[in-house]
């Protein structure tokens, strides 16, 4: 036992070994580029000149590929960087090494998005500022963008994400919100103010048309809830609205509630993607033999139905009538259409197999975990051997 534990720690000691050696390897690889390269090529902006457009900056490359960079991706990704006469890449890797990030994650963040190396040393030391007053910690920041990069890099108007920042907090949206936000709708902190301002103006405009109370609190609701919202137009917003209540004949009240809910989701469809699945959804409906009101009642309970591709949608319901449901049924526990096909004909066969009675008990056990169904199908197929 001592043996082994002897073994175990001098392991751990190379491990520890050989990362430092990588992150002096690397410091050392950062400090040589700063001494040969930074004289004749002076960290700068993104309005930079470019060289002629089919002439790549030799010296550039050589940089990239000694940060380990993959110089075909960013080709790829953003080819007119690599064309740039003067770029940032070595006050970059330096600046987010600081801020703990690996040589690894800041190759795979300049191989994603090239015009990362394009920011200014102020920028990025002021961005990042901007930042830490949403999030905890630097490590957090460093983790989306090793996720996400464009997130962080996109914009380069500091001043727009300082003001919308303050908007956003103004409206009573809370830190978890911002961090939502910054980290999967990040074009809402590069529009400008009035752009941000005159979303959230629109949807108090409509609450109040619909015989809303508070639209103030009515619009940072529905923001907190779909932060993709600020990122659309006010008229595909708009155009959605007026599709959903013509389509279905809803009363303003029925409208309101369904935008307060999870209808809010809907909202940022394409125009004609929702007008094509509120259509097909009708269609499918009516072979069915239901009526305009029950799809109204279906889509009040369930929104997220029309999120659902036509094709896709006409499959799954055929899939649960073909097992022995009824469309009854399905309205009743419409959460079921979430589950892909796979897996409610994997169930289905199941249920089956052990002689599951769907008029008897409902159609409950479809929607439930894994785990409770794999019980279930367990202690069902005990009771079938007995």
């Amino acid at each position: 036992m001592e043996k082994m534990a002897s073994v175990s720690g001098i392991r751990t000691l190379i491990r520890i070994h050989h990362s430092l050696i990588l992150q002096k390897s690397f410091r050392h690889s950062l400090l040589q580029l700063a001494s040969t390269c930074i004289t004749s090529r002076h960290c700068s902006g993104s309005n930079d000149p470019s060289l002629p457009s089919d002439t790549e900056n030799k010296s550039l490359l050589e940089n990239l590929s000694v940060l380990g960079v993959d110089i075909k991706m960013a080709r790829q990704r953003q080819p007119g960087v690599l064309r740039k006469s003067f770029t940032n890449e070595i006050c970059l890797a330096q600046f987010l090494q600081e801020k703990g990030a690996s040589r690894k994650v800041i190759a795979s963040i300049v191989s994603r998005y090239p015009r990362a190396i394009t920011r200014s040393l102020d920028h990025l030391e002021e961005r990042w500022q901007l930042w830490r007053n949403v999030f905890n910690t630097d490590a957090e920041i460093v983790s989306i963008l090793d996720r996400s990069p464009e997130s962080f890099f996109r914009s380069s108007d500091n001043d727009d994400l300082k003001k919308n920042i303050a908007f956003l907090i103004s409206l009573g949206l809370n830190s978890k919100d911002l961090r939502r936000l910054l980290t999967t709708a990040p074009r809402t902190f590069s529009n400008t103010l009035e752009l941000n301002k005159q979303m959230v103006e629109f949807l108090e405009d409509i609450c109040l048309e619909l015989g809303g109370k508070n639209p103030e609190q009515f619009a940072t609701s529905i923001i907190s809830k779909n932060v993709y919202l600020l990122i659309k137009s006010t008229k595909r917003v708009g155009t959605n609205i007026n599709n959903l209540k013509t389509s279905l004949t809803l009363s303003d009240a029925e409208l309101l509630a369904l935008l307060q809910g999870k209808g809010v989701d809907i909202l940022v469809l394409s125009n004609d993607c929702l007008k094509k699945n509120i259509h097909s959804l009708e269609k499918k409906m009516s072979v069915l033999g239901l009526k305009e009101s029950d799809v109204k009642n279906l889509v009040l309970n369930y929104p997220n139905i029309l999120y659902i591709g036509a094709d896709t949608l006409n499959s799954k319901l055929d899939c649960l009538l073909k097992g022995g449901i009824t469309i009854k049924q399905i309205l009743e526990k419409p959460k079921v259409l979430d589950y892909s096909i796979q897996n409610i004909t994997e169930r289905l066969k199941e249920l089956q197999r052990v002689g599951y009675d769907f008029e008897k008990n409902g159609i409950n056990i479809l929607d439930s975990s894994k785990k409770r169904f794999v019980a279930k199908i367990e202690k069902l197929s005990g009771v079938s051997e007995e």
